[in-house]
């Protein structure tokens, strides 16, 4: 008689085994109607499949996030279905739910076709028609290896020939398809939807190694909802127009080139706008206490093994032999050069907090296939900086790092932030009880900050508890950004310390924090985020003074003395073309305000003022234009001071 506790604290008793569907409909027929899967005691249950002790039941309906995954996995099962209907000589692997969707790997000689995709589509959405039901069923692992050894799929024998002797292996069947799986599963094909679309054939080694046999990734996305759809399908639209790699040429920011993977050719307008990033963080950084300072790009390995930055991170690191035989690496990050900084001289309580910052410029082996135009590269500038700081003042230095992240977001344009909370990864330095201590500290800061926190386990830095700042885009697309980590190993490792009140020696606490992140993926985002249509403020050129005719070029070139006296980026254009000509280009440019002037302008001290994306113009005497635009263009920091 198991009885069953629900989350609202009630517990129904049954007189045999029961099935997370029974107590639905025990509920009420619209629940069991809703309901698409269950967590028994924490552990994800099949709607169908037999409870048959005591537990306690938490049903999963379309309300829950976990119904998306749902979706998405049974949209993978459902692929392979189909797949293997329309070519029945494909041998299927793996098939898992992903952010946004889920993909199969197959093994085909043959390449699908964009047609093919199209083909598996629609039998995909004629199987969720049948509505098959979904049968969780177990093997012996003997039994599993049998069964797809006489389907001659030796993909799957050598998946099951991994799991351990006396293991059960549980297997899932719809229609005549049966596929190896944990599961858990919706109770029908139909339950999935047809919220759903087929995006692309990409290559995928077997298992991830590339001396094994190239197999062939379709990928999919998968929703809730057919509007859930619609949006995704839109963002990617958008996000397509927005590619920074496309912008960032188009607009002359910078390039890349394979004869420097990983880095950054900035052009003058891009370093432009890299300048005006950086004066303003370091404006921010200076009215919040802090002190730049400049570490050493190559250091010896000696003190990367002292930090344990060289077990953890030393396959990607740059390293280089000098002549007296030691093995310099480039830098991967500044934190252990920071440390030799405060160890200069000897430091008390009354130095503290210390706030020490760094544009740093690193270094990372990233992988080739991980590189993304200036998103992920391999040569990159931190915007790090780390406080030093007793215990006591962890709370109130996270206070106000916090509040200084939030306003410099705002002032970007995002406001939209979210936070998690990162704790101890299973690889780590440092004691449980230190480890204790530092989440501890770190959980404080976040109330004190009154931040409203996810947990993210086991994805904190090896040497502390992290946050991570979240920040959403104009078209609903997730970045993290900035960090904030409680670290008490690396002051132990490398021998930090500090005189306290009582005048014993005590090791600071080092708060590892970042806004930006780095500033070439900051960057990209800013691009992506206003599309290229930067705010004036940042803008690389901020006005183009184009003249009508060429009667108006000296008046034009008095317009641009006047601009660049009134502090603004301004250039000029006197090529013999059509003033339409040139505002369409401008435009294409993103340059937000082109000034146009002709004969009448120059007699009436005027200026014609046309914004990025708006057709209308206005007329205004020079020295107000000039003052109006000098006042917009103002960074907001300046501003509100």
């Amino acid at each position: 008689m198991p009885a069953i506790s629900l989350p609202d604290g009630s517990v129904k008793q049954f007189d045999d085994a029961v099935t997370p569907y029974d107590v639905a409909a025990s509920i009420g027929a619209g629940l069991a109607k809703a309901a698409m899967g269950a967590f028994v005691n924490d552990a994800e249950w099949d709607l169908t499949r037999p409870i048959e002790e005591d537990a306690a039941l938490r049903l999963i309906t379309n309300r829950d996030e976990e119904a998306l995954e749902l979706v998405r996995h049974d949209c993978a099962h459902i692929m392979a279905e189909a797949v293997l209907e329309l070519f029945p000589e494909t041998q299927v692997t793996i098939g898992p739910a992903i952010e946004n969707g889920f993909y199969y790997d197959f093994f085909r000689e043959e390449s699908f076709t964009p047609e093919d995709l199209e083909a598996i589509e629609a039998r995909m959405h004629e199987i969720v028609d049948r509505d098959e039901t979904i049968i969780r069923g177990t093997w012996t692992r003997d039994e599993a290896v049998a069964f797809y050894k006489e389907k001659n799929e030796p993909f799957k024998v050598e998946l099951v020939e991994a799991i351990p002797q006396g293991e059960t292996v549980s297997h899932y069947t719809q229609g005549k398809f049966i596929d190896l799986c944990r599961g858990p599963h919706l109770a029908s094909t139909g339950k999935a939807g047809h919220a759903f679309k087929l995006m692309k054939v990409a290559g995928a080694y077997w298992r991830g190694d590339s001396n094994n046999p190239m197999l062939q990734r379709i990928y999919g996305t998968a929703w809730l909802t057919d509007k859930d759809l619609a949006a995704y399908l839109h963002m990617l639209e958008e996000a397509e127009k927005r590619d920074h790699r496309k912008l960032g040429r188009a607009l002359d920011f910078f390039h890349m080139q394979e004869e420097a993977t990983g880095s950054v050719f900035w052009h003058p307008r891009g370093w432009v706008l890299y300048r005006e990033i950086e004066s303003y963080m370091r404006r921010r950084l200076d009215a919040a206490g802090y002190h730049e300072v400049k570490t050493p790009q190559l250091i010896d390995r000696s003190l990367w093994e002292a930090s344990g930055h060289w077990d953890k991170f030393g396959e990607n690191m740059f390293t280089a032999n000098s002549e007296d035989d030691r093995t310099l690496a480039l830098k991967p990050m500044n934190c252990p050069g920071h440390v030799q900084i405060y160890r200069q001289g000897v430091k008390s309580y009354r130095d503290l907090p210390m706030r020490m910052a760094e544009f740093g410029s690193c270094h990372r082996n990233e992988p080739s296939g991980a590189l993304h135009g200036i998103m992920r590269v391999r040569a990159f500038t931190q915007d790090d900086a780390h406080i030093f700081c007793t215990e006591d003042q962890i709370t109130s230095e996270s206070v106000a790092f916090c509040s200084l992240l939030q306003d410099v977001y705002k002032d970007f344009g995002f406001s939209d932030i979210r936070v998690k909370f990162s704790d101890r990864p299973e690889v780590r330095a440092g004691e449980d009880a230190v480890w204790d201590k530092a989440e501890a500290a770190l959980t404080d800061a976040t109330k004190a900050a009154k931040l409203e926190t996810k947990l993210n386990p086991g994805e904190g830095a090896f040497y502390g508890p992290k946050l991570e700042f979240v920040l959403t885009d104009a078209i609903g697309r997730d970045w993290q950004c900035g960090t904030l980590q409680v670290d008490f190993v690396l002051p132990e490792r490398l021998d930090a310390e500090y005189v306290g009140e009582d005048g014993n020696r005590h090791r600071p606490v080092m708060l590892h924090r970042a806004i930006l992140g780095s500033m070439e993926r900051w960057i990209g985002i800013l691009i992506e985020q206003y599309a290229g249509r930067m705010p004036l403020w940042l803008s690389p050129v901020q006005i183009v003074v184009a003249p009508i005719t060429a009667a108006a070029n000296d008046y034009a070139n008095a317009v641009v003395e006047a601009a660049k006296d009134a502090g603004l980026r301004v250039e000029i254009d006197t090529r013999n073309e059509k003033i339409g000509y040139k505002i369409r280009e401008h435009s294409t440019g993103k340059i937000p305000v082109i000034i146009a002037v002709g004969e009448r302008e120059a007699e009436a001290g005027t200026v014609a003022i046309r914004r990025l994306g708006s057709q209308e113009q206005t007329i205004l005497p020079l020295a107000e234009a000039m003052a109006a635009i000098a006042e917009e263009a103002i960074a907001p920091d300046l501003r509100k001071n």
